[in-house]
């Protein structure tokens, strides 16, 4: 497990038998270098340029084509698990990326229309059969067990969509979010 930040620890007020409960504040987590664009334009899908310009010049190094996605803004209910999407996100980084990265995580304060529009991440399922997704769940089992719950149980190919964002904590907004509904988590 890693080291969550006290002031991000919450699943212990969120956690049920059924999973993470949810409300209108949503956390995204990412990388401390992408904090001043983000207060400033909002949380673009597909949105760390300089990821996808390095991964694009590294295909081109190899002779790949490099086809960039239009991937939705991923979310969490919990500011535990948006902590441990930033750490992945700043490892990911620093393969890439040069620079002193730290994990911050994000609140989307969002109002019952945009809410609305928040979605279980069912595509996770694919994530979760690899060797990040093996990570997550033992991490996500952690956090289960040391809220008192036993490690959440879930057929990935038969699950109900809506386990995927109770017991995983997993969800998306197929647009992008204001800076204005956004506010960075601070101790």
């Amino acid at each position: 497990m890693t080291d969550t930040p006290v002031f991000l620890k919450d699943a212990n007020d969120l956690l049920t038998e059924q999973g993470f409960t949810t409300s209108n504040i949503w956390y995204h987590g990412t990388s401390s270098a992408l904090v001043d664009s983000i207060k400033e334009q909002g949380l673009k899908r597909s949105g760390d340029k300089a990821l996808k310009a390095a991964a694009k010049k590294t295909m081109a190094t190899i002779g790949n084509k490099y086809t960039e996605s239009i991937e939705p803004v991923f979310l969490t209910q919990s500011k535990e698990l948006a902590f441990y999407w930033a750490e992945q996100t700043v490892r990911d980084r620093s393969v890439r990326v040069e620079g002193d990265e730290q994990p911050v995580v994000f609140a989307a304060n969002l109002p019952e229309a945009l809410n609305a529009k928040v979605k279980p991440d069912v595509g996770a399922a694919s994530l979760l059969l690899v060797k990040e997704g093996e990570n997550f769940m033992a991490h996500l089992a952690g956090i289960y067990q040391a809220n008192g719950f036993g490690a959440p149980q879930i057929d990935l190919m038969k699950a109900d969509r809506m386990e995927y964002l109770g017991k995983l904590g997993m969800a998306y907004y197929d647009a992008d979010l204001e800076a204005s509904c956004l506010e960075l988590i601070t101790g």
